[in-house]
């Protein structure tokens, strides 16, 4: 039995890893805006529709807003426990920069100078980087594999 691990595109790769990161960012540190039900009323005409079919703005507004929320947990729960199960310095690595309140602001080289004790080369961080997106990338099942030619 032989197992080889994928080849990624490594460019392709980090894009898509960076930007689920970033969803991740998004979904976990901004509130989510419930949506309300209109209930003035609206001057402009409406015509109708179909008669078998039937409209409950309040019930598809209250399934939105459950359903959202459960995704966007589920979401942050899936990205937490993928980053969890990292070794703990490409797991340090991530979470400094990429999933803290504050890592649009954080650079590479604020991570790998002043997080990282004792500090650590800018090869050594690129390495360590790689290796963490590979594993998130393929356990999130968001690489992208080169083509043969």
């Amino acid at each position: 039995m032989d197992f080889e691990l994928p080849e990624l595109d490594r460019k392709a790769t980090k894009t898509k890893v960076e930007a689920h990161l970033e969803k991740y960012r998004l979904f976990k540190y901004l509130t989510f805006e419930e949506r309300e039900a209109s209930i003035t009323a609206s001057a402009e005409e409406r015509f109708h529709g179909p008669t078998n079919q039937t409209s409950d703005q309040t019930s598809s507004i209250a399934v939105h807003n459950v359903d959202e929320q459960e995704k966007r947990k589920y979401f942050c729960l899936r990205t937490e426990r993928a980053v969890k199960h990292l070794p703990p310095m490409e797991r340090f690595l991530i979470e400094a920069r990429y999933m803290s309140e504050d890592s649009e602001y954080i650079s590479d080289l604020t991570v790998y100078c002043h997080r990282f004790q004792p500090s650590i080369t800018h090869p050594t961080y690129n390495k360590i980087r790689w290796k963490a997106f590979y594993r998130l990338a393929l356990n999130l099942n968001i690489a992208v594999t080169k083509q043969s030619e």
